[in-house]
């Protein structure tokens, strides 16, 4: 639970929100993973596909979270979608940065884990290997997005980004508009 939310909190739920939809049109249905044919598709890729391991370091969980291998933010504008999604452990979840500070791909992400945990190249294939096939299953394929397409998201995710907070700005002085008109200028609305 948040303990202070922002313009940018809601901004950014905004864009989680648009990019499931997206994610939804390409799958041509709900990817609701708490809840009927999206739960299932969630319970088939962890229990199924990754056999109950993270899918990064191989540690089998009951309690795996779902990652999203193409970012699910306004950086890499990763759709939810099962085809984009795989079984990881908490640890694993914290996302590998670059030198410059930028979020590694999946598979940076996943060399790193395999290097610190001391893996052998075989088991990196593997774990690649794995992943790959996942995104390119034939029930879950990720849409290969054409360049205009990735724009297209891109362009509308950050519009409706920078919408959301100014709609935010514009809603609290409407309150402070309003709370000068009516609650201060009114001493009974006060009282009561």
């Amino acid at each position: 639970m948040a303990i202070y939310n922002t313009g940018f909190d809601a901004a950014n739920t905004a864009v989680r929100a648009f990019l499931t939809k997206v994610g939804e049109h390409y799958l041509g249905r709900t990817f609701n993973t708490a809840a009927g044919a999206g739960r299932q598709d969630w319970r088939h890729i962890k229990e199924e596909v990754f056999n109950n391991e993270c899918a990064y370091c191989g540690t089998v969980k009951s309690s795996l979270q779902i990652e999203h291998l193409v970012m699910f933010n306004r950086t890499e504008y990763g759709l939810h979608h099962p085809g984009n999604v795989v079984p990881c452990c908490e640890n694993c979840n914290r996302r590998s940065k670059r030198e410059d500070g930028t979020h590694a791909t999946w598979e940076e992400h996943l060399l790193n884990v395999c290097q610190r945990e001391g893996a052998t190249q075989d088991q990196f294939a593997f774990r690649r290997g794995r992943i790959l096939t996942h995104i390119n299953d034939s029930d879950y394929k990720y849409p290969d997005l054409s360049a205009e397409e990735k724009h297209a998201i891109r362009v509308i995710a950050n519009s409706l980004y920078e919408n959301v907070k100014i709609e935010l700005g514009k809603s609290l002085d409407l309150y402070k508009e309003l709370d000068l008109a009516f609650v201060k200028s009114n001493p009974q609305l006060k009282e009561g």
